[in-house]
């Protein structure tokens, strides 16, 4: 598996990635109508404007298989959080990318820019009911630290946030 920092060529592939793996992971914690009017297009023009941000000094990595295939990418931006300088904004992995180690090499490799502009904590938001995704955050080493509330297609549900307060202890070595 190999990482590398996406670029604008990514999109299309980062954005079917979005779509398709949001469709499966909240499938049963969102409404499904939600679900089914998620647009291929928004997400291109969701993810290009994220590429661009540069107030909050966003960045994409993407995990690419042996057959040069991107199977993964993870998103991040700066926060206005006042203990959590960096936030993992997004990790999507494709159903066969998923337990093969790209969602911890995609971490350390957010991990490490980050520390290369001088932030060195980090936090992610995942929705509470998001077992798989809240046991990952926490096997590596992320620590509770808030929750809110977020609404998808009329429903609420809650979010929390993990945080690492030093992110080398997300390297992979």
């Amino acid at each position: 598996m190999k990482i590398r920092k996406a670029n604008l060529d990514d999109i299309k592939t980062i954005s079917k990635i979005y779509i398709d793996t949001w469709r499966t992971t909240y499938n049963g914690l969102v409404p499904d109508n939600f679900l089914n009017e998620l647009s291929y297009e928004e997400a291109e023009s969701k993810w290009t404007h994220f590429l661009s941000n540069q107030l909050h000094q966003t960045f994409i990595y993407v995990a690419i298989n042996n057959s040069e295939e991107i199977v993964g990418f993870a998103a991040a931006q700066n926060s206005d959080d006042l203990e959590f300088k960096g936030e993992l904004y997004a990790l999507y992995l494709l159903p066969k990318a998923q337990g093969l180690g790209a969602g911890r090499l995609l971490i350390s490799a957010i991990a490490e820019h980050f520390m290369e502009k001088g932030i060195f904590s980090m936090l992610v938001w995942v929705m509470k009911n998001n077992n798989s995704g809240r046991g990952f955050y926490k096997r590596l080493g992320g620590q509770y630290y808030s929750h809110r509330e977020s609404v998808f297609g009329g429903t609420r549900v809650e979010d929390e946030a993990y945080g690492w307060k030093d992110t080398s202890t997300l390297f992979v070595k």
